[in-house]
C-alpha cells in the first residue's frame, strides 16, 4: 500500500505518541482523514512497564558479542544494535536464548574493532 506525505507524517507521529505515552489527539494532523489513519493505525496502549534501554557505543573487537539485559524482571520485546564507524557492518542483532535482552555484533572493514550500540524495548 503506498503512503502519501501527510500519511506517513501523521503514522510517524502517532508512533512517537505510542514511544512517549503522549496521546495521539496531542499531535492531530491538519488533513481529517490523515489524523483519522493514524488514531486507527496508534495501538491502543504501551504495554505495562515498557521502557527502551542502552548499551551506549564501545569499542569490541570484530565479531564479539556485546549483550544488554532488560531491568529486573522485564522481558525484552524487541531490539536493535548499530556498528559505528568507517566500513562498519552490524553482522547479527538477536534476542538473547532466554528472552530477557539483546545481543548486537559487528565488524569494521580494515580494523579490528568496531564501534557497536545496543537498544532494547523491554516490557514487564
Amino acid at each position: 500500500m503506498k503512503l502519501n506525505r501527510t500519511t506517513r507524517v501523521a503514522l510517524a507521529l502517532a508512533a512517537t505518541c505510542v514511544a512517549s505515552a503522549v496521546p495521539a489527539t496531542a499531535f492531530a494532523a491538519t488533513s481529517a482523514p490523515a489524523a483519522a489513519e493514524a488514531q486507527q493505525a496508534a495501538p491502543a496502549a504501551v504495554p505495562p512497564g515498557y521502557e527502551i534501554v542502552t548499551l551506549p557505543n564501545a569499542n569490541v573487537p570484530n565479531f564479539q558479542r556485546r549483550t544488554l539485559y532488560c531491568p529486573g524482571s522485564k522481558r525484552v520485546l524487541g531490539g536493535g544494535g548499530e556498528a559505528q564507524g568507517n566500513g562498519a557492518i552490524l553482522v547479527g542483532s538477536f534476542p538473547t536464548t532466554d528472552g530477557r535482552g539483546w545481543i548486537a555484533l559487528g565488524r569494521q572493514i580494515g580494523y579490528n574493532d568496531v564501534g557497536i550500540s545496543v537498544y532494547a524495548i523491554c516490557v514487564d
